[in-house]
């Protein structure tokens, strides 16, 4: 356990303090056979800022000035994250929001019938879920989680040895509150930074293309495949919404974006999901009815259904009837999306179960 200690502390991202436990924290099994954490008096607390580097070319992290990244709560926030105590006495009791955001599939979830947005670049968004319905950061969509989701009783957390002290050295006060505790997971969603994929190599110098991806690399990137307007570089999403020609007839199962702002410009709108790991994030769109990366393809391609309400990107330059891309266009553009891969965002020690 020393040896553990140490390896972490060289680590900005893990100088965690003596609180945190470093069981394995395996959803169904989490706290079973774990010790319980030193108990924490303030005076040994020490507030910890932590700043997240980021390459150049990508845009300044949306902070937030009420809730500042420390190294303390993130650790408090990655605990949190991993724990099927949150959850204890709600209609999801048992689970963690690792259950279903899971690191190797870039924090989402292989599940049919709805895509699970993946816990990836969050730093960067300015809305959250798929209609976009909340707006006003990390926090406000954590609160939403912890409240409506788990409905948490925090009181659970409250009576153990393990999370006041937590708190405390978080926030500076033992209370377990929902507020902090939405404020702590917000901030270890805001740590979880991906942006070394091969593609981000490639724009530092730092490595190549092969020579299919390079082709896929100018459809996307050119109006033969539209890709960038809503996936624009490097966060690969515009923040935006956008009817894409999913349907063409609309009611409340698939209103989108209209169910918030009821203004009729947004019907069929859902937010531009991000590119980053899109390689492991199926299945694909809103609803989740895609299962492959080529079958994405193919909608633009050949399957887009024109409406009032659809987005005039696809329709543009007489696109009406789709792309036209040949088989070896659509394997280069999936091989390019393919590059958007981060590996060493999902083997990230600092983001796993502590």
């Amino acid at each position: 356990m020393d040896k553990l200690y140490s390896r972490l502390n060289d680590k900005p991202m893990n100088r965690l303090k003596l609180a945190i436990s470093f069981c394995c924290l395996v959803p169904s099994l989490m706290y079973s056979g774990c010790k319980e954490d030193p108990v924490i008096i303030q005076s040994q607390c020490k507030l910890t800022p932590l700043e997240l580097s980021q390459p150049l070319f990508y845009p300044q992290l949306i902070a937030s000035q009420q809730n500042p990244l420390t190294e303390e709560g993130v650790a408090l926030g990655r605990k949190l994250y991993y724990d099927t105590l949150l959850s204890k006495g709600g209609p999801h009791s048992g689970k963690a929001c690792a259950t279903c955001h899971i690191q190797s599939k870039s924090f989402s979830l292989n599940t049919s019938g709805t895509a699970i947005i993946p816990h990836v670049n969050l730093a960067w968004k300015t809305h959250f879920l798929w209609n976009g319905a909340i707006d006003q950061g990390l926090e406000e969509a954590m609160m939403f989680e912890v409240n409506t989701f788990f409905n948490a009783d925090v009181s659970h957390l409250q009576k153990t040895k393990t999370y006041p002290s937590l708190y405390l050295c978080a926030f500076g006060d033992s209370i377990v509150s929902v507020e902090n505790t939405a404020n702590a997971l917000a901030q270890f969603l805001r740590s979880m930074t991906a942006t070394n994929s091969r593609y981000d190599r490639y724009l530092r110098g730092q490595g190549q293309l092969t020579t299919s991806e390079k082709d896929g690399m100018n459809i996307f990137l050119s109006e033969k495949g539209d890709c960038f307007h809503c996936h624009t570089i490097p966060l690969l999403h515009d923040n935006e919404f956008h009817n894409i020609g999913l349907e063409d007839e609309f009611n409340s199962s698939n209103w989108g974006r209209y169910a918030v702002t009821n203004d009729s410009n947004d019907i069929g709108k859902f937010m531009t999901p991000t590119l980053t790991n899109i390689e492991l994030t199926a299945p694909y769109m809103h609803d989740g009815r895609y299962a492959t990366l080529m079958d994405v393809v193919e909608h633009y391609n050949t399957k887009v259904k024109i409406s009032n309400f659809v987005d005039p990107i696809l329709t543009k330059n007489n696109k009406e009837n789709g792309l036209q891309l040949s088989e070896d266009d659509k394997q280069d553009l999936v091989a390019f999306l393919k590059s958007f891969t981060d590996q060493s965002f999902i083997s990230n020690p600092d983001f796993s179960a502590p």
